[in-house]
């Protein structure tokens, strides 16, 4: 007998002694990082669907906001000295070289929300526990964050686990949830090119989804797009609080 049929054999001999006593075992929760999340984990667990809708991003893509000369300036600047190497970049040299400089020109601190990084997030219900470092996130709380309005994810490198989609996906289930929310939006990121996401939820662990058209970063007048959109944000963020209170 092999060592793995040992602890087999041994795996089935305890559970009929504890049957034996009427004791029940209580099932294993599965759990899943977001980090190596996939979608065959996702739709094992969750009854989810992608939604074609362009429609769904006019609100938010058709914003009026118009950019002021310091910012009109301050992108095509950074765009200068980083284009060209945005599709080359590891994770964190995309983080520091790009999207840190970006969003600290975005600004989302405020009194009553600012952006976390690698923040720990945890959602767990009867079924299964969704738990990780989240890349960005916009939330309240001062030193760690309390509500998540927003999610930013970056593109991994890992060949078993590179695809940001259902990473952002289960964050922003997790969200709603703690939330009791019925929506929330994300963005996610592959080199130089964002996608932004929009989360609903249906009823009880069914939600659907809604992927916007590919911004390329290294495009300035898409990059502007991407920063607009990313104030949009903000403002609507800043609106949701003022409400709440």
């Amino acid at each position: 007998m092999t060592k793995l049929e040992l602890l087999k054999k041994n795996e089935e001999l305890e559970k009929e002694i504890l049957e034996l006593k009427g004791i029940k075992q209580t099932p294993r929760i599965p759990t899943y990082q977001y980090s190596k999340i996939r979608d065959v984990d996702l739709e094992k667990i969750v009854d989810i669907s992608q939604k074609l809708n362009k429609n769904r991003f006019n609100d938010w893509f058709e914003n009026s906001k118009k950019l002021e000369e310091n910012e009109e300036k301050f992108l095509e600047q950074l765009l200068e000295v980083e284009g060209e190497y945005l599709s080359l970049y590891s994770e964190e040299n995309l983080k520091m070289r790009f999207l840190s400089p970006l969003l600290v020109k975005v600004d989302f601190k405020t009194d009553d929300f600012k952006d976390f990084y690698d923040e720990k997030l945890t959602y767990k219900n009867e079924k299964f526990t969704l738990t990780g470092e989240v890349d960005i996130l916009i939330s309240t709380g001062l030193r760690k964050a309390k509500k998540p309005y927003f999610f930013i994810q970056e593109f991994k490198r890992d060949e078993d686990y590179g695809n940001p989609r259902p990473q952002l996906l289960a964050e922003m289930i997790s969200a709603v949830e703690l939330n009791n929310w019925s929506e929330i939006k994300g963005s996610y990121i592959v080199g130089e090119n964002w996608r932004f996401v929009i989360l609903e939820k249906l009823g009880k662990d069914k939600y659907r989804y809604f992927i916007s058209e590919s911004f390329n970063s290294t495009k300035i007048d898409e990059l502007k797009n991407i920063y607009k959109n990313l104030q949009f944000v903000k403002n609507e963020i800043i609106k949701m609080v003022k409400e709440e209170k």
